[in-house]
């Protein structure tokens, strides 16, 4: 072999040494930077979702708190001595009641975003038995009874079941101290 193949063969052969470091190197480095990208993507990801929780924790929480206020105004106690005015008759007590929960709880309706379905389910549940219980509180009183035996009606059946209420407020707190 002559001096000159023998040249070209050591080039050739330094060539391909340098090209496959050169590759090997590309790959690892292209490897890095898309790692390194995937990385710093989710680091910006999390760090989202950390600014959205530090925004919507509060908001859900208020959520909660009105659901439970909300709760506490329609149970029979409360519901009755906010309602009940002196001289009413049976009926007009009963439309007013049945009124006063049918607001607040459109008033509370979008609260339900925020909300868990089960604890919404809970809530809505809570709001058709009270309507049930003051209209059977009142089908069971004769049309000629005053206003104050529908309320009396009303807590004789509270005090013989459970709060309509109890058991969905009690859910609500019992999410929240799992939640927050």
């Amino acid at each position: 072999m002559s001096t000159i193949v023998v040249c070209i063969i050591v080039v050739a052969t330094a060539l391909l040494a340098v090209a496959l470091t050169g590759l090997i190197f590309l790959l690892l480095a292209k490897r890095y930077f898309d790692h390194e990208q995937k990385r710093r993507l989710l680091d910006i990801k999390m760090e989202q979702q950390a600014e959205v929780q530090r925004t919507v924790s509060p908001i859900r929480l208020q959520a909660y708190e009105r659901m439970a206020l909300f709760l506490e105004r329609i149970s029979p106690n409360s519901l009755v001595l906010r309602c009940y005015k002196p001289g009413m008759d049976l009926k007009l007590l009963q439309g007013v009641m049945t009124k006063n929960i049918r607001d607040e709880w459109e008033h509370n309706l979008s609260q339900q975003v925020y909300l868990s379905s089960e604890a919404w389910n809970h809530v809505r549940e809570a709001k058709e038995q009270m309507i049930n219980l003051v209209n059977a509180s009142a089908a069971v009183i004769a049309d000629k009874q005053d206003a104050q035996s529908l309320a009396g009606a009303i807590f004789a059946t509270t005090a013989k079941t459970d709060n309509p209420t109890d058991a969905a407020l009690e859910f609500l707190k019992d999410e929240i101290r799992q939640t927050f």
